[in-house]
């Protein structure tokens, strides 16, 4: 029997994997459930013979004993000694939103596709990373080296209950692992070389409380806030069309520098569930935005605050009464692992023997956990290959394909043969 043979043939247990972890709802924020799917994939991996350990992020934004953020980390030693290979996949997922014709927990499967909150975001690539892992041990009982399965907190909000705190402890040393595989939904033909930078920061601007029927008594804090925007959309939002970038960033649009408008608040607070009283009126003197703006490699951190910076301090020069405070909530630097690194030129070869195809090299255009390989595990030979369309990530009625699963645990599994069998 062939690996290929092995992991074709547990197709039933991979759509039982996939659905088990989709009916899991592990929400973030707050961050529901991480001690359940610890355990779920605890009692999984062990009864397959690995050594597994729980590590709960203590001290990391968002960690409480409410909401404590649990990581768990398997391993499998080989017969001999070689490299490590590690397959991470954060196992938190976003907000359900609106617009969903399924149950967003319900793993339901219809032609080839599995349906649910997570299904392509992540937790089909952490399914298929299980099978690949499990049918390579099996074929290979003798193996040289090390396995390692992560399933890490919080990559939808940062990272730093997840990879930065074990990177922080050491789990990423080059020492102690060599090759590191994300199995984020980038297409099973592709191999992620990094991604994109961010920066986001929440923009005040100021103004003065008064009664709503008067507001020549006060000032909006609002209509400064339209100020700003206005200025976004005539100078700012241009100028980042017309940048672009040399890394292969997928989609097309995603080469050009962006900025989303994540929120906005101006005034009082909405009313909460059951509330029917009618506002106030009064003239708000405060509305904060928090930016969400994306940057390419080849623009420096400081030139990227620097024009918003600058295009509040020139409101502040030209229109009357207008402050503003910038508070900046967190920064990511763009990572990219050179083409000839040894995983990137293995993962090539295996999609070239299992698919029969050239794979597609590219950069995401949203950061995830490469980030804190890189820069705090001082890691780079590290990319993003799994299952999955990119797209679907965080849309109602995202699904993961099936095939596309078994294709890319063949991948994987391919990619263990090269790196740790003589």
């Amino acid at each position: 029997m062939t690996l290929d043979t092995r992991i074709q043939d547990a197709r039933d247990d991979l759509i039982q994997l996939t659905q088990a972890l989709i009916r899991i709802p592990t929400l973030n924020p707050p961050g529901e459930n991480y001690a359940a799917i610890c355990d779920y994939l605890d009692h999984r991996l062990s009864a397959f013979g690995l050594e597994t350990e729980w590590i709960r992020a203590e001290g990391a934004p968002g960690d409480s004993d409410a909401y404590p953020r649990w990581n768990l980390v398997a391993r499998k030693e080989g017969k001999s000694k070689g490299d490590c290979v590690h397959f991470n996949s954060h196992h938190d997922v976003v907000e359900v939103g609106a617009g969903w014709t399924r149950d967003p927990f319900g793993g339901d499967v219809e032609d080839d596709k599995i349906y649910g909150r997570g299904a392509c975001d992540m937790k089909g690539g952490l399914a298929a990373s299980i099978i690949a892992a499990e049918a390579f041990i099996a074929q290979h009982p003798d193996f040289q080296g090390a396995i390692e399965i992560s399933a890490t907190a919080d990559e939808e909000s940062g990272g730093y209950g997840g990879v930065a705190y074990l990177a922080e402890k050491g789990y990423f040393d080059p020492d102690r692992v060599q090759h590191v595989i994300i199995p984020e939904p980038l297409n099973k033909d592709r191999i992620c070389l990094g991604h994109r930078g961010g920066w986001w920061a929440e923009i005040e601007t100021k103004g003065e409380i008064a009664h709503g029927s008067m507001p020549f008594l006060g000032d909006c804090a609002v209509r400064h806030m339209g100020a700003v925007l206005d200025k976004f959309e005539s100078d700012l939002y241009p100028a980042m069309a017309a940048r672009t970038t040399e890394m292969p960033v997928v989609p097309e649009g995603a080469r050009s520098s962006t900025m989303n408008i994540n929120s906005i608040h101006g005034g009082m607070n909405e009313p909460g569930p059951g509330d029917t009283s009618l506002p106030a009126h009064c003239v708000p003197d405060s509305c904060r935005i928090v930016i969400d703006r994306r940057y390419l490699i080849e623009e420096p951190l400081e030139d990227v605050k620097g024009e918003v910076i600058a295009l509040l301090e020139g409101l502040k020069e030209t229109r009357p009464n207008f402050e503003y405070n910038l508070r900046e909530m967190n920064v990511v630097i763009p990572s990219m692992t050179d083409a000839d690194a040894p995983v990137v030129r293995t993962v090539t070869d295996a999609i070239r023997e299992t698919l029969g195809v050239e794979p597609e090299y590219v950069a995401s255009p949203g950061s995830y956990d490469q980030k804190h390989i890189d820069r705090i595990g001082k890691l780079k030979n590290c990319i993003a290959y799994g299952p999955g369309v990119l797209e679907l990530a965080h849309k109602p009625d995202e699904w993961v394909g099936i095939t596309d699963m078994i294709d890319s645990a063949k991948v994987m599994g391919k990619a263990l043969e090269h790196l740790l069998t003589k």
